[in-house]
């Protein structure tokens, strides 16, 4: 049943993610509060805690990065649902599985709009002298040069791997 629930916010996350930027509270918080209730009828306080913990495990995974402003609040919630709905290991390999394609996605989108000879020169600047200049080449003052995608993408690719292939 929690895996019934978690593919149908994943699709609506996914969907409302690439339309409008936005995964939606009417979708992240009843998915935490139903993963914290049926684990809580199925399994008694046993099962709130699973779900609790891995509420507070796909809450910590991603609460940085929001607090660094490098992704919005809705990417947040939406891991705490997962969390919510399948545990602390899960989750755990989600968000894995989740960076190695925010990673793939980042570093196309890079070389697509800064060129593959910029993201060279980076790479062989930061090999030469240990320093890494990447940074100046993702975040810079000017708005209109960022690079930036819904990260829910990666999320809702991550996730999936996890329920298809488990952990490493």
């Amino acid at each position: 049943m929690e895996k019934v629930i978690l593919v149908i916010v994943l699709f609506i996350c996914l969907f409302t993610d690439i339309r409008s930027r936005k995964i939606l509270n009417i979708v992240t918080l009843p998915a935490i509060v139903f993963g914290l209730f049926f684990y809580l009828s199925t399994t008694g306080f046993e099962g709130f805690l699973f779900s609790g913990k891995g509420f507070l495990v796909g809450l910590g995974l991603l609460i940085i990065p929001y607090i660094l402003g490098g992704m919005g609040a809705g990417d947040v919630k939406l891991m705490a649902a997962i969390g919510a709905l399948m545990g602390t290991g899960f989750v755990f390999y989600a968000f894995i599985y989740t960076a190695l394609f925010g990673g793939v996605i980042g570093l196309l989108l890079i070389i697509k709009q800064r060129g593959i000879v910029n993201l060279m020169k980076s790479s062989i600047f930061t090999l030469v002298f240990f320093r890494s200049n990447l940074g100046s080449i993702i975040i810079e003052k000017d708005k209109q040069s960022s690079i930036s995608f819904p990260y829910g993408i990666a999320i809702v690719l991550g996730t999936f791997c996890t329920l298809i292939w488990g952990g490493f």
